[in-house]
């Protein structure tokens, strides 16, 4: 059994990967892990190639993994939250999962999916959306993974200065104080919970194939 992993994140190692990867690792099972950050990943364009064959013409990072997409028996998809919604790079990736969409010959139909998302203030909308696209192609979503992130205020350079900055308390130097930075590693409750949803992974995929 194979788990697909995919941090939908334009930040490559940031807290959507790694919540990913501590779901992944839970499971017990063969997973690989995808990051799209810095890859080219287009909408769907609604052109309908694919219904005749199930298969995107859109030729760009997310045709290379069609494959990985195919033989995953269960996903774990992560996002982040921007402008209240999920980030625009995972939506993208989502959407091409349109190509499988025809022909009554769909091969997610059957899979099971988490969701994880994360956002400086709530991680929440882009796990609720992940989890909507999953039923729409298919994918039985058993839960979702929520993480407060990173404002890009703690990294962006003019922080301390700037007078609409989300980020709240200076040190007593008047610069940012770090020590308030979000990180993973500080929300035990959070990777208590990844675990749990790996495991919930493993217990379905296990109950699937012994046709109970």
């Amino acid at each position: 059994m194979k788990v697909l992993g995919i941090s939908g994140s334009p930040r490559k190692d940031g807290t959507t990967a790694r919540l990913v990867h501590k779901v992944l690792e839970a499971t017990g099972l063969d997973f690989e892990f995808i990051s799209l950050a810095g890859k080219d990943v287009r909408p769907c364009m609604f052109c309908l190639g694919c219904a005749r064959d199930n298969v995107c013409k859109i030729k760009d990072y997310v045709s290379t993994v069609r494959e990985s997409l195919v033989e995953a028996e269960a996903y774990v998809v992560g996002g982040c939250n921007m402008w209240s919604t999920l980030n625009g790079l995972a939506h993208n990736f989502l959407e091409r999962f349109y190509q499988f969409h025809h022909l009554d010959q769909n091969p997610n139909t059957g899979k099971v999916g988490v969701a994880v998302g994360v956002g400086a203030e709530n991680g929440r909308p882009p796990a609720v959306l992940i989890s909507s696209m999953f039923q729409e192609f298919g994918i039985r979503p058993l839960g979702s993974v929520v993480a407060k992130g990173v404002y890009p205020c703690y990294t962006c350079g003019v922080g301390d200065t700037c007078t609409i900055s989300n980020v709240q308390g200076l040190d007593a130097h008047g610069n940012i104080d770090m020590s308030r930075k979000p990180c993973l590693d500080t929300q035990p409750d959070v990777i208590g919970h990844a675990r749990r949803m790996g495991e919930r992974i493993a217990a379905a995929l296990s109950s699937d194939s012994s046709g109970c």
